[in-house]
């Protein structure tokens, strides 16, 4: 296939139109395609890219004597016998439209020798326009879940997606299964990860741990559940069944105390024994008695001192065990949407606050001895023999109580939960039991006159 002089292809056996002007290929690479002018020939198609002008001298410093000789060859004159060697882009022209060489000129004879140009702006009006289009599914997308826009404005910004794709075409594929698969979410019921990956995206491991769509997936899961930054194997699996997508139904676990609704519940509870509920579980037969008031504590301690101390008599709690699992969020969304009244208490710290904020964000509770004046309150009757431990990690926010991330700056020390031990065996007793007086929360009063920080 020949090349017009233009530089596009003409078709195979069809003589090019009459309007095209001849270019004499043969003497052309004899004249301006030889190696010892290849500088020259870079020259100019560097100047067609950038969109400039074929006028003026370029120049050559220190060339051989056979781009010496070259040059007088073109022009058909000596270069000069200075150090360097100068050719004015005119001279060049003008020789190969006089001769009939390439009667349109220097341009469409580079073009000719070295292939079609693009210029640079065009080049990069046409690339910007490709990643436009790469990025068109987040745009649909948020049509469709208007709750993800700060997220897909933010897939656009970071260059993620750029960085997964390489290029505009793959970023589009990407982008377009990335979307498919967080347009029906979050799923209820929960499904498994790969039985929803094969159904939406056509593979049972598109959305496995480390492919660019679950990469991405995860990233919007995140922004649409409100799932609290992590990394790690369990932390992945939970962010997905945030979703209601199930990468294991026998890891996540809940451990609880005294729940009731099913066969095994209520048997553990008669006996005053706690229980550990799987994801599995608590989808398939969650309990269907929800009582009007579930305490909710962070460390094992407290559950495994309630258990000891009060066996069938203490009312139901639950405990996370740091950061909120997939089964303990479902577990609690269950018990919150048939009725219970949720109260939370957590570590004066601020991993303890973080965790307490990631639950909130996802489940509503009230606080549970979990104010500020309770963590004052922890400060002024601490046994002075075991004094608290100094903070550490980053503060965070206490939307329950914003005084209550305030006290802790201020005082600058941790209190554990298991130091309230006998102050929250003493509520799970129901005895009201102060440590002195006017310790009460900062949040002021609830319904029908109850303060939140008492239980």
């Amino acid at each position: 296939m020949e090349l017009t002089h233009d530089g596009h292809a003409a078709p195979d056996g069809v003589p090019e139109p009459v309007a095209h002007v001849t270019v004499d290929v043969p003497r052309l690479r004899r004249l301006l395609g030889v190696p010892e002018l290849e500088w020259l020939v870079e020259r100019v198609r560097g100047r067609l890219v950038a969109g400039q002008p074929l006028t003026g001298a370029v120049s050559l410093a220190a060339p051989t004597s056979g781009q010496r000789s070259a040059v007088e060859r073109l022009l058909a004159r000596p270069p000069g016998g200075g150090r360097s060697v100068t050719v004015r882009l005119e001279a060049v022209d003008a020789v190969l439209r006089w001769s009939g060489i390439c009667p349109d000129g220097l341009a469409a004879a580079v073009t000719r020798l070295t292939g079609p140009v693009t210029p640079a702006a065009q080049a990069r009006a046409e690339e910007d326009a490709a990643w436009d289009r790469a990025y068109a599914p987040l745009d649909a997308l948020v049509g469709d879940r208007p709750e993800l826009a700060a997220w897909a404005a933010r897939v656009r910004a970071d260059g993620l997606a750029r960085r997964l794709g390489r290029t505009p075409e793959a970023v589009q594929t990407l982008l377009m299964g990335v979307c498919a698969a967080l347009r029906p979410l979050p799923a209820d019921p929960a499904v498994s990860l790969a039985a929803f990956a094969a159904r939406v995206l056509g593979s049972a491991h598109a959305l496995d741990d480390g492919t660019p769509q679950a990469t991405l997936t995860l990233s919007g899961i995140r922004a649409l559940t409100g799932f609290a930054d992590g990394s790690g194997a369990e932390w992945r699996r939970d962010a997905w069944a945030s979703a209601g997508l199930l990468k294991d139904e026998l890891s996540s676990t809940v451990l609880t105390l005294n729940l009731r609704g099913t066969p095994a519940l209520d048997r553990m509870a008669d006996e005053g024994e706690p229980s550990v509920l799987t994801l599995r579980q608590l989808i398939r037969r969650p309990p269907s008695v929800a009582s009007p008031v579930v305490r909710i504590c962070e460390n094992p301690a407290v559950l495994a001192a309630a258990a000891d101390a009060l066996g069938p008599a203490c009312p139901p709690l639950i405990c996370l065990q740091g950061q909120p699992s997939a089964a303990a969020l479902a577990l609690l969304r269950h018990l919150h949407g048939n009725g219970s009244d949720l109260r939370y208490h957590g570590d004066f710290d601020w991993g303890g606050l973080r965790i307490a904020g990631a639950l909130l964000r996802r489940v509503p509770w009230r606080p549970w001895r979990y104010a500020a004046a309770d963590y004052r309150a922890a400060l002024t009757g601490s046994d002075p023999k075991l004094p608290p431990r100094p903070l550490t990690g980053a503060p965070t926010r206490t939307p329950w109580d914003p005084d209550l991330a305030e006290a802790l700056a201020d005082a600058g020390v941790r209190v554990e939960e298991e130091r309230e031990l006998d102050l929250l065996l003493s509520d799970l007793r129901g005895r009201r039991r102060t440590r002195c007086p006017g310790s009460v929360s900062g949040m002021g009063r609830q319904r029908g006159g109850e303060r939140p920080s008492r239980p």
